[in-house]
Parts: C-alpha cells; sequence; structure tokens
C-alpha cells in the first residue's frame, strides 16, 4: 500500500539539528517500498531547505528523493482545481497550496497513508460528506 510523504517528514529527514529527524528516517525506511510524493512536494522542500541553509543541501535533498525508490507524482488541473475546492469549503483554516494539491492527489489516486509531522494531515476530511481521514504516521 502507498505512502504519500509529505514536506515535513522529507524536511525532518534531512535536517541534522531537527528533533524529529530520528523518527522521520525511521518512517522512511520503513515504508520505502511504498513511498509516493508530489512535485509540489519537492518544490517545498527545496525552497524551505535553501532559505533556512544553502542551494546545496536544497540540491542534495531533492537529488535523494529522487535516486531512492520514492515516486514523485505530478499536480494536474484537476488536482489544482480540487485544491481551490478544498480552500473554499475549509476558508477558516490555513492550509498551504502544497497541503490542498498533496491531498487531491492523494485522492485521485487512492492514497490512504500519509507520512506526515503537519497537524493539517490530520485536521483534513475527504469523501462522502468530508467524513473520511487519512491514517497519518506517526
Amino acid at each position: 500500500m502507498a505512502a504519500f510523504v509529505d514536506t515535513s517528514v522529507w524536511y525532518a529527514a534531512t535536517n541534522e539539528s531537527d528533533t524529529d529527524r530520528d523518527l522521520a528516517r525511521s518512517l522512511l525506511r520503513e515504508h520505502e517500498s511504498s513511498l509516493v510524493t508530489s512535485d509540489h512536494v519537492l518544490v517545498e522542500l527545496w525552497n524551505l531547505v535553501k532559505v533556512r541553509t544553502h542551494h546545496l543541501p536544497a540540491h542534495q535533498a531533492i537529488s535523494a528523493i529522487h535516486a531512492s525508490r520514492t515516486r514523485v507524482e505530478c499536480t494536474t488541473d484537476a488536482d489544482l482545481q480540487a485544491a481551490e475546492t478544498i480552500r473554499q469549503q475549509f476558508d477558516d483554516q490555513a492550509f498551504s497550496l502544497t497541503d490542498r494539491t498533496s491531498w487531491a492527489l492523494m485522492e485521485r489516486l487512492g492514497i490512504t497513508d500519509a507520512l506526515s509531522l503537519d497537524d493539517h494531515f490530520r485536521i483534513y476530511r475527504y469523501g462522502p460528506e468530508r467524513r473520511r481521514a487519512f491514517r497519518v504516521l506517526p
């Protein structure tokens, strides 16, 4: 079963001083044969690492993901439209565009498991009457 990897886990795994580093690395190892992420997550990760450190570690982080068994899915126009619907339906939440397109992509691909340290993944609901929740690890 596929597990979607959010920026928060990738970042924690690459940041030597992150308190969740060991947890993130453990999650990635445990699910290494079924990891899926998105192009938007990679862009967000690159920007986050570059702003907090330098462009070289940002490049290394993205290169490591590409060298792994992780499947990178591209966000579609339909995902962007679904992300806008999510924004409208959850207008009281500060969900990022990357989070919203991640959820749209997960729904489109039928992925129900997420590796995320972001509480927004626990808040979001989908499906009929928005009653379903992703299984978020840890």
